[in-house]
């Protein structure tokens, strides 16, 4: 075997880790290596099931708000709230125009406070998109733990070792421990350093494309809320029949 400063790094870097497969890794990390498998596979489905749920398409969809834009504009509220709860996505927008919809429907002054209870709406929507990333976030704080309790544990038992075993078998249980701990310190970081990178991806992406929503699509609804509610006012005045003098009988005409 040539001298270590004659062999190329990349050939000291396959002797160091041998041919162990990435079973043989997790393996090697005990019962929490298959934990950390296990949290990286759900940390996989919750960076795919954020892709899929996060997107502009999905949040507004152009045939519901063209659709409850003009069920507004007509003063027909029943038929947008409808419209909002049979949305089959339960997209970003009929859960604001659902729940402002609700507020305003039964207020006489809902007309003035259409822009308020969508704005509120607005932010408590975003606030259940965050949540849903908040998995994310909960994995890259589990992560780096579990793979610091690997290591604590490789380390407990190679101290015992040390103090209970000689000779070979005390050099192959102190380098197993060694092993074990570290390798549960990569699997957590493994698990940690991606999930905390999607958490930040992910949360200023909701924030970006929340933002995108209510300026275009949300401020134009809450301006069709206000001017439906108003024509509907307008009509139940109308339908009013005229007040009668008292003791005036059902013919006579008021001046």
């Amino acid at each position: 075997m040539p001298p270590l400063h004659l062999m190329p790094a990349a050939s000291i870097l396959a002797e160091g880790s041998g041919s162990m497969s990435l079973l043989e890794y997790v393996r090697a990390g005990g019962s929490l290596g298959y934990v950390l498998m296990a949290l990286s596979v759900l940390a996989v489905a919750l960076i795919v099931r954020n892709l899929l749920v996060v997107r502009r398409g999905l949040m507004a969809p152009a045939d519901l708000v063209d659709t409850l834009s003009r069920q507004l504009r007509a003063g027909d509220i029943p038929g947008a709230a409808k419209s909002c709860e049979e949305d089959p996505g339960h997209s970003f927008v009929s859960n604001v125009m659902a729940a402002a919809i609700r507020r305003c429907a039964g207020n006489p002054m809902g007309q003035f406070e259409a822009r308020a209870a969508v704005e509120e709406a607005g932010q408590a929507a975003v606030t259940k998109l965050q949540r849903l990333n908040n998995g994310l976030g909960v994995l890259a704080a589990v992560g780096p733990m579990l793979g610091l309790l690997g290591t604590v544990i490789g380390m407990i038992g190679a101290f015992n070792a040390i103090g209970s075993l000689q000779g070979s078998a005390r050099s192959t249980e102190l380098a197993r421990f060694m092993s074990l701990a570290l390798v549960n310190t990569a699997q957590g970081l493994v698990v940690a350093v991606p999930c905390t990178v999607a958490f930040a991806l992910f949360r200023q992406r909701i924030d970006r494309l929340a933002g995108d929503v209510a300026g275009e699509v949300l401020e134009r609804l809450a301006e069709d809320l206000a001017a439906g509610l108003a024509r509907r006012a307008a009509g139940a005045r109308a339908a009013q029949p005229a007040a009668r003098p008292v003791g005036a009988s059902p013919g006579t005409q008021v001046p």
